[in-house]
């Protein structure tokens, strides 16, 4: 199996990715507009690395100046490289983030980020394992794939799904 990363290279032997963050090539990585609070911050980013099952990923990314909202869609750990982020809860919790610091981020975490200069960090991230949102996923592809008619449908529990009888 061979997988292409940022850089053109691929992984020839994904059980062992190995290298220097800048070694991976940073490509633009706009921050939704909507999201901006102050500045006009740059992002970039690239991968370093995915998961054989593709549940997880390692990257680097860097941002200019600026102040937004960023929302988690996956878990992420977080450790940074260079510069400093500033970073806020919605509950307003706010820690420095510096070289050298680890910051985790649960999925669908809301966070003000500010960054009066630079941020590079490295970026561990890893879809939510819960088995509900796995599932309704799941039977969200299958409902694409299957071609026909449903006549009746029952629901199962809370949690939405819905199957023929």
């Amino acid at each position: 199996m061979s997988m292409p990363n940022s850089a053109g290279s691929s992984f020839a032997n994904p059980e062992f990715i190995a290298g220097r963050p800048d070694d991976v090539t940073l490509v633009d990585a706009p921050i939704n507009p909507e999201w901006i609070v102050e500045g006009n911050p740059r992002a970039r980013a690239g991968l370093h690395s995915p998961s054989i099952d593709g549940n997880a990923s390692t990257h680097i990314w860097e941002c200019t100046a600026g102040t937004f909202w960023w929302t988690f869609h996956d878990e992420e750990t977080v450790f940074i490289l260079e510069g400093q982020v500033r970073v806020t809860t919605p509950s307003g919790q706010t820690r420095t983030l510096q070289p050298g610091d680890i910051a985790y981020f649960a999925e669908g975490t809301k966070a003000l980020w500010d960054i009066d200069d630079y941020v590079k960090k490295v970026a561990f991230c890893r879809k939510s394992s819960n088995p509900i949102k796995q599932l309704r996923a799941m039977l969200g592809r299958m409902r694409r794939v299957v071609v026909g008619e449903v006549v009746s449908v029952r629901v199962l529990g809370t949690i939405g799904v819905a199957l023929p009888l």
